[in-house]
C-alpha cells in the first residue's frame, strides 16, 4: 500500500478531484488547506499571505492511500490536471504504508482502505 500526498494550487482542486473521481476503486481523498513556501520563499508571489513577517503561499494538500496497483493512475491524474507549467505547481510524494487499521471495524491492511 502507498500513501500519495500532493501539494497543488487551490485553483486546480476542482479539476484534479473531478478526474480522481473517475478512477475506479479509489477509496477516497483527504483535502486540507495549507500554506507554506518553497525555494523562492514566496517573495514575488501574487497570492502570498504574510503572517508575523513571514510570507506564505496558500496551497491544497491531497492525501490518499491506495493499493500499489493504483499508484500510477492516481499520480498521473494529479500530475496532468495540477500542471500549469509555472513555478509553484506543487509536488507529489509517494510513501510506503506499513499498515492501516479501520477504527470502526478493526479491519487491517488492504481491507481497511
Amino acid at each position: 500500500m502507498k500513501e500519495i500526498k500532493a501539494i497543488i494550487r487551490p485553483s486546480k482542486l476542482l479539476e484534479v478531484t473531478e478526474e480522481l473521481h473517475e478512477i475506479e476503486g479509489l477509496p477516497g481523498v483527504t483535502i486540507s488547506e495549507i500554506k507554506g513556501f518553497g525555494k523562492s520563499r514566496a517573495k514575488k508571489a501574487a497570492d502570498k499571505i504574510v503572517y508575523e513577517m513571514v510570507e506564505f503561499i496558500p496551497r491544497i494538500q491531497l492525501e490518499v492511500v491506495v493499493t500499489d496497483e493504483m499508484v500510477d493512475d492516481v499520480v498521473n491524474v494529479i500530475q496532468k490536471y495540477a500542471h500549469t507549467g509555472n513555478t509553484g505547481d506543487g509536488k507529489i510524494f509517494v510513501s510506503t504504508v506499513d499498515d492501516i487499521v479501520k477504527i470502526r471495524t478493526n479491519e487491517r491492511g488492504k481491507d481497511a482502505i
